[in-house]
């Protein structure tokens, strides 16, 4: 296989590192360099560095490095109240509603939160606060309809 120009300076950095080991004296160092600059095919430099340590790295076809400018940027952090407002909004369909307002405290704490931190999770606050809303509202319904029923009752 023919050389590159990478395959010449790996050589030429490996018989470096052999002279500044005490490997090479600095005429055979001259000599090898020089070789290698010259050298056609791989199998030239690797005859060239065969006796040090360390041989040409082998090229690999790996994948390119995408640099991170390029990457899309990290999603932010969820906030955990977001989070803890919807945990409580769709419990008040298995609590009977008891859970409806810690939703409502926790989705809008959490909002303000967001806003001031640019954390993640605003869907899930808000879809919090309607389920607590909801059950708050329900309440209030089924409070008055007591009430009504009782004065009426009582009437």
């Amino acid at each position: 296989m023919l050389a590159s120009h990478a395959d010449r300076e790996r050589a030429v950095d490996v018989l470096r590192a052999g002279f500044s080991e005490g490997r090479l004296d600095e005429r055979e160092l001259d000599q090898r360099v020089a070789r290698a600059y010259q050298a056609r095919t791989v199998g030239e430099l690797t005859l060239l560095v065969a006796d040090l340590p360390q041989g040409p790295a082998p090229l690999t076809s790996a994948a390119p490095v995408v640099p991170s400018t390029f990457l899309p940027a990290a999603p932010p952090p969820t906030n955990g109240k977001a989070v803890g407002s919807l945990v409580c909004g769709v419990l008040t369909l298995m609590t009977a509603g008891l859970t409806g307002l810690p939703a409502v405290v926790l989705g809008h704490t959490a909002r303000a939160e967001m806003r001031r931190t640019r954390e993640g999770g605003d869907g899930l606050a808000l879809a919090g606060l309607v389920l607590g809303w909801l059950s708050v509202a329900g309440w209030a319904v089924f409070l008055v309809v007591l009430v009504i029923a009782g004065i009426a009752g009582a009437g």
